[in-house]
Parts: structure tokens; sequence; C-alpha cells
């Protein structure tokens, strides 16, 4: 099982750069660049919810599933 985050992706749909984003949603520019870069253990719902209105989209545009 992998969980991909397509946080890039969509930054570059938006047009938004890392440390714009960092300060709409309220989280440092080291901690999105995690989590941006695959490399978070874990999100919370609150950070999920914030990154979705900053970025007028929807969980599953950020997280997809990939079957192996």
């Amino acid at each position: 099982m992998k969980i991909k985050i397509k946080l890039d992706e969509m930054m570059a749909r938006r047009k938004i750069r890392l440390n714009e984003l960092a300060e709409k949603v309220g989280i440092t520019e080291a901690n999105l660049s995690i989590l941006k870069n695959g490399k978070a253990r874990a999100i919370r719902f609150s950070t999920l919810e914030e990154l979705c209105k900053a970025l007028e989209c929807q969980p599953g545009d950020l997280i997809e599933y990939e079957m192996e």
C-alpha cells in the first residue's frame, strides 16, 4: 500500500508557492515541504481541511492510494 500526496501538482495548477501556501494554511514551510515531498507519516484533518480551503479542492485531489 502506498499513499501518494499530490500537493505539488495542485500547487502548480493553482500557481501558488510553498511559502504563500504555508502562510495561508498556518504551518511552517518546513512541515509543508515534508508533506509535499511525501516524507510525512501523518496529516491532521485540520491541516488537510486548511489545505483544501486554500487550494479550493477536495481531499481526494491531494491524496491518492496507489495499488501495488
